[in-house]
């Protein structure tokens, strides 16, 4: 059985404050304007997702935790209290900084192929946390993986990351091409979407950066896109309340199960 179409609101957050993801140029970042929320406050922003939109999920790019600062827990808990579940990328790096997110509730824990040192630690996390809990960020600029300096992927090749990934035991896959965010230019990562969705059928593949409307939500849908991060469609208006109608977008969220990081396993 198919299931329906996520959408996913992204939510960029440094030093505190909502901003405006462009190219993956985070140090050009600046505070997020919104037709959805007057101030940059990143609360404020999600309470907006779910009292405007109607959306359950969040997906919330922690950019100082990304750029080396320890993850910012209290946020956390602020937006789960919305009734959120939440996607956090926290720049995981190894196993060792799973326990942190999964104790304090976080439903999935995005970890980015930027930072993590390689498939080892993604090996590690993967036996000690359920899978179902754990997203692999497959992260590109202009198509080629971003892949840390000392990280020993024995190939760069996006498909081959891909498939080791599933072969170590991970079950959801995101494609996101930083150089695209918040462009509007189209995702760039179809034809690799394609190519997943048949070498490896039972993979949850979330596609974000770069949609530009309504129409590209539905081709990435029909291409086998089981969610979508949006961002700046939202805040623009080119995706409101109308169009997600129109998207047939479920009201109800599904949050992963809650399981314990389990040191032993």
């Amino acid at each position: 059985m198919t299931m329906p179409l996520q959408i996913i609101p992204v939510l960029d957050v440094k030093a505190g404050t909502a901003v405006h993801a462009v190219g993956g140029r985070r140090e050009d970042y600046r505070p997020l304007r919104s037709r959805l929320h007057p101030e940059s406050d990143p609360v404020g922003m999600a309470r907006a997702y779910c009292d405007v939109l109607r959306l359950p999920n969040l997906y919330l790019a922690d950019l100082d935790a990304i750029g080396g600062s320890p993850p910012a827990l209290d946020l956390y808990r602020a937006l789960q209290r919305l009734g959120l579940s939440l996607w956090v990328d926290a720049g995981i790096r190894d196993a060792a900084s799973i326990p942190t997110l999964v104790e304090v509730g976080v439903s999935t824990v995005v970890v980015g192929l930027e930072s993590i040192s390689g498939p080892e630690e993604l090996a590690k996390i993967l036996t000690r946390v359920d899978p179902e809990r754990i997203v692999l960020s497959l992260d590109l600029r202009e198509g080629l993986s971003l892949v840390p300096e000392r990280a020993d992927w024995p190939s760069t090749e996006p498909a081959k990351i891909a498939a080791l990934a599933v072969q170590l035991g991970l079950r959801r896959l995101l494609l996101l091409d930083l150089a695209r965010v918040g462009t509007g230019r189209g995702t760039g990562t179809t034809p690799l979407l394609q190519g997943l969705v048949q070498r490896h059928p039972g993979l949850a593949l979330a596609v974000g950066g770069g949609i530009s409307g309504t129409l590209d939500v539905l081709e990435l849908e029909r291409a086998g896109a089981s969610a979508v991060l949006l961002g700046s469609t939202l805040h623009d208006g080119r995706i409101g309340p109308r169009e997600l109608a129109e998207l047939s977008v479920p009201q109800e969220g599904a949050s992963s199960p809650l399981t314990r990081f389990d040191e032993n396993r």
